[in-house]
C-alpha cells in the first residue's frame, strides 16, 4: 500500500477528503481489511480511536461483553485507491462491514489464528504473500459453477456442472472434494518459501462452530478458538516486511 509508513502522522487524500495516518494506522486499517473483523481486544487502544474518529472503522458487538472493530466503505476506499498491486493477477482482498452476522464472533478469531500460523512460517523462512478468506474462494467457486449459464437467457440458474467438473475444479484449487461436494477452510496463507509459491489451510474450530469438521481437520491446519480475554494487543508491525 502506498501509504504511511512512519511514526509521524500524514495526511492521505481520498475523493474530497484529507485522513491523517501513520505508519501504525495504515498497518491496523489494512488487518481489519484482510480478516474482515477482529476483537478490538487484539487492536491498539489509540490506534483504534484515532481511525474510527476519522471514520475509517467501526465497532460491532461480537457478545454482550465484546466488541469487534470493521473497516467502514470509507476506510475500503482508502486502501483500495492506495494500492500496489492493483494490477496483480491476484490481489489481497479488503472487507469492508458486517459479512455475517451469525458467525462474526467465530470469524473474529481468525486474525489470531493467521498470527500463530504466520510466526511459525516466518521461522521456517517463508514469507506470506496473501490472506484469502473462506467467503473469496466460495466466490470463485460460484463463479466456477455458473459460468456456462451467463448470458443464457434459457438458463434455469442451476448450475450445469458434473461432478468429475467439480472434482477436479476442487483438485486445481488444492481443495477436499468429497460426495459431491467441496470443502473450504476458514482461510488460505499463500507464502513463498525458497523462491517457490506455497499454501496452508488453516480452520479455527469453536465450541458453538465445530459442525462437521470438528472430528477431523484433514489436509487443513486446525487451531482451538477461546476466549479473548487477557489477549495481548496487536502489535502493527507483527510480521511486517519492508517492500520499499
Amino acid at each position: 500500500l502506498n501509504l504511511p509508513r512512519e511514526r509521524e502522522r500524514e495526511f492521505v487524500l481520498e475523493r474530497n477528503h484529507a485522513y491523517r495516518l501513520n505508519g501504525n494506522d495504515s498497518r491496523t486499517l489494512a488487518t481489519v481489511g484482510v480478516f474482515r473483523v477482529i476483537s478490538e481486544r487484539e487492536l491498539s487502544k489509540h490506534q483504534v480511536d484515532h481511525l474510527r474518529g476519522e471514520g475509517l472503522v467501526q465497532k460491532v458487538w461480537l457478545t454482550p461483553r465484546e466488541r469487534g472493530v470493521v473497516l467502514t466503505r470509507q476506510g475500503r476506499d482508502v486502501l483500495e485507491s492506495h494500492r500496489r498491486d492493483r494490477d496483480a493477477p491476484r490481489r489481497q482482498e479488503f472487507h469492508a462491514g458486517v459479512g455475517r452476522t451469525r458467525e462474526l464472533t467465530h470469524d473474529a478469531q481468525l486474525h489470531r489464528a493467521y498470527q500463530r500460523a504466520e510466526e511459525r512460517l516466518r521461522r521456517r523462512g517463508a514469507e506470506v504473500r496473501r490472506v484469502v478468506l473462506e467467503v473469496e474462494l466460495k466466490r470463485e467457486y460460484q463463479r466456477f459453477l455458473q459460468e456456462r449459464n451467463r448470458g443464457n437467457p434459457n438458463s434455469d440458474g442451476r448450475p450445469n456442472r458434473d461432478r468429475s467438473e467439480i472434482e477436479r475444479w476442487a483438485h486445481d484449487h488444492g481443495l477436499p472434494y468429497a460426495d459431491g461436494h467441496v470443502r473450504f477452510p476458514d482461510l488460505r496463507i499463500e507464502y513463498e518459501q525458497r523462491g517457490e509459491e506455497q499454501r496452508e489451510d488453516v480452520e479455527v474450530l469453536t465450541p458453538h462452530y465445530r459442525g462437521g469438521h470438528a472430528s477431523s481437520c484433514g489436509s487443513f491446519s486446525c487451531y482451538g478458538g477461546g476466549s479473548n480475554s487477557g489477549s495481548t494487543p496487536f502489535d502493527p508491525r507483527f510480521a511486517e516486511k519492508d517492500r520499499r
